[in-house]
């Protein structure tokens, strides 16, 4: 399927992951709003995707409040036209044991990385049930199918975010909305290469331009066909 002209938008777009898939979808002439909460990182990406010949805004809130995504996204579906994409890409990584994480920093990474999901999703959707159609990627991850220690409030809002995933596929495919769940294992970026997850090695750990492949090779299958959920490993980290 041909991406040109298609009207995405990013959360987490300024840096890493969710800078490496806007990249990629703008490379494939789609048009491509970023959100995030720095505002210097959405400009310097913007003038990125600008270069490449496409339409670009961005917009700065949080996801994990609800009338700020709101308000953000329908700005952004303004600017573009509409919304036949959202990469549900924002999230936080805070780590630690279960009895040295505070209550206050455990809630939070569950607000912002299930929640964020959910607020994003039910912005976009009017839009996409008037086109007919849409796209929906969720970024979860591995550590959501299987959690670890020093993980906990991660891991757990990933599995939310997998289960969430499950049931708005269940519910808007007769809509021909595909909700596709991504499950990635460590990638180097920013969160991961600070938490001391990894090295970021290019010769042996998976890249963000990598993860970006990924996604837009996914979008442009035939929307006959659905990838309902799928993992991405290093080959020999």
């Amino acid at each position: 399927m041909d991406l040109k002209g298609k009207n995405a938008i990013v959360t987490g777009g300024g840096k890493g992951l969710g800078k490496a898939v806007a990249l990629a979808l703008a490379n494939e002439g789609a048009n491509v709003a970023i959100t995030g909460r720095n505002e210097e990182n959405l400009k310097n990406t913007v003038a990125e995707l600008e270069q490449l010949g496409v339409k670009s805004a961005y917009a700065v809130f949080n996801v994990d409040q609800e009338a700020e995504v709101q308000k953000g996204i329908a700005d952004l579906a303004g600017k573009l036209g509409s919304v036949d994409i959202l990469i549900n890409n924002a999230g936080i990584g805070n780590m630690g044991k279960l009895e040295d994480m505070s209550s206050d920093v455990w809630e939070q990474v569950i607000k912002t990385n299930l929640f964020g999901v959910y607020y994003a999703s039910k912005a976009v959707y009017p839009f996409m049930k008037e086109n007919g159609q849409g796209d929906i990627v969720n970024v979860a991850s591995t550590a959501g199918l299987k959690g670890g220690g020093g993980m906990s409030a991660y891991a757990a809002s990933k599995a939310a975010v997998i289960s969430l995933s499950q049931s708005m596929m269940a519910e808007w495919r007769k809509q021909n909305i595909r909700v596709i769940t991504l499950t990635p294992s460590t990638i180097a970026s920013d969160m991961s290469i600070g938490a001391g997850l990894t090295d970021g090695n290019p010769d042996k750990v998976l890249q963000p331009e990598d993860f970006a492949e990924w996604v837009r090779d996914i979008l442009k299958m035939n929307r006959r066909a659905l990838i309902a959920n799928g993992s991405i490993f290093s080959t020999n980290p």
